[in-house]
């Protein structure tokens, strides 16, 4: 069997809400090892596009394939152990748990607050979470509690988790929101030495931030797929302009 050359394709798939259609989408894929961009307005369908793809939503109609099986009508749970990882707009940590310690519970096969406390992490996990840290910079705050990071900390450091747990998919929510302009730089600059190893799905509004990904965009406006290209290309298209850039 040949290996399909996108880890994510969606089909057709159309999810409504109370009548209103949330998502309209003909074709959309995102190929092995790529990092995409997804932009559009308020209410355009970016976070159902991620709600589908993790299994949050259900697609009305259409099919939803992920390293080439159909996960269109799984659950959410066996969608992450298939290897989706997700990170929401807000950073979500164990706020009374060491940065340390957070790391340790996102190890593949940590499902508990119990096990990462008590289950030892191995030597080679233990070096890869202290090079993840010193990465983004958070080494020195290791076993300092979650509740006292900064909020661009707190955005690296569930970035960093994401990592460490090693999916073949993560679905980022508007990393660069509430970042300073230097860490909006080093949040950049991680999402893109990850792409080429993981697959990466990010949704942003900052087009500053987009252009420093420097990668294929894709826009979203009621529903559907407005355009795709290079962000200069769709920057350029009027369609876009009219819905999205020019407002």
């Amino acid at each position: 069997m040949t290996e399909s050359p996108n880890m994510v394709e969606l089909k057709g798939v159309t999810v409504s809400f109370d009548g209103f259609k949330a998502l309209d989408i003909n074709s959309f894929s995102v190929g092995r090892n790529e990092l995409r961009v997804v932009i559009g307005p308020n209410g355009a369908g970016k976070t159902t596009l991620c709600d589908v793809i993790s299994g949050k939503t259900r697609a009305v109609t259409g099919t939803v394939h992920f390293d080439g099986a159909d996960i269109t009508h799984a659950p959410d749970v066996d969608i992450a152990r298939r290897g989706v990882g997700r990170k929401f707009q807000t950073p979500s940590v164990f706020e009374s748990l060491t940065v340390y310690q957070n790391m340790e519970l996102s190890l593949p096969g940590r499902r508990s607050v119990w096990q990462s406390l008590f289950a030892s992490a191995t030597d080679e996990q233990r070096d890869a979470i202290l090079h993840l840290l010193a990465r983004v910079h958070l080494l020195e705050e290791a076993n300092r509690p979650a509740k006292y990071l900064s909020h661009g900390q707190r955005q690296w450091l569930e970035i960093s988790m994401l990592i460490v747990a090693d999916p073949k998919l993560l679905l980022v929510d508007e990393p660069a929101a509430g970042l300073t302009d230097r860490e909006t730089e080093l949040t950049a600059e991680l999402l893109t030495e990850l792409a080429g190893r993981h697959t990466l799905i990010v949704i942003e509004h900052d087009m500053e931030f987009v252009r420093r990904l420097n990668s294929r965009v894709t826009v979203l406006n009621e529903g559907k797929v407005l355009a795709d290209g290079t962000l200069a290309e769709v920057q350029a298209n009027a369609e876009v302009i009219e819905a999205y850039l020019g407002r």
